[in-house]
């Protein structure tokens, strides 16, 4: 899927949580913003640019991690992941290759690098880049980032 979907372009005049509801890759995203109570977060002003786990990347999470973490009891450590994935302000891709250890929303540093034309946030690979929104900018990764225990 490249960045020149008619569903992207589209989707500057929407905020995250819009755009996330509309990209049909970002489904279980959505569903976890919403356990989080963070929806409104995502919707406010902002600017966020947010390394969004498609569903793939979920479903790779081990076999009920995401079922545990949408549990009520749980919001804390869902929080704290979701969170993990959200840099303040607004970086395209060319700005997030200029980062090492960008420092998250969630209070960790996540390492940058780049192997030839990937580019990886954590432990996952960008793998569509720059989708823009009115209050930020969305990169889909192909792996969920757990925060360590802090």
């Amino acid at each position: 899927m490249s960045t020149n979907d008619s569903n992207v372009s589209r989707a500057g005049n929407k905020n995250l949580v819009d755009t996330v509801a509309a990209n049909g890759s970002f489904h279980t995203l959505g569903k976890a913003l919403e356990a989080a109570e963070l929806t409104h977060v995502f919707k406010g002003t902002g600017p966020y640019t947010i390394f969004a786990p498609t569903d793939a990347a979920f479903e790779k999470l081990p076999k009920d991690t995401l079922s545990n973490w949408l549990k009520p009891e749980n919001k804390a450590e869902l929080t704290s992941v979701l969170k993990y994935h959200v840099l303040p302000g607004r970086a395209s891709a060319a700005d997030v290759e200029k980062l090492t250890t960008p420092k998250m929303m969630q209070g960790q540093t996540a390492t940058v690098t780049k192997d030839g034309d990937k580019l990886r946030i954590g432990g996952a690979t960008l793998t569509q880049t720059d989708i823009t929104s009115s209050n930020g900018i969305i990169h889909a990764i192909d792996t969920v980032n757990v925060p360590t225990k802090q």
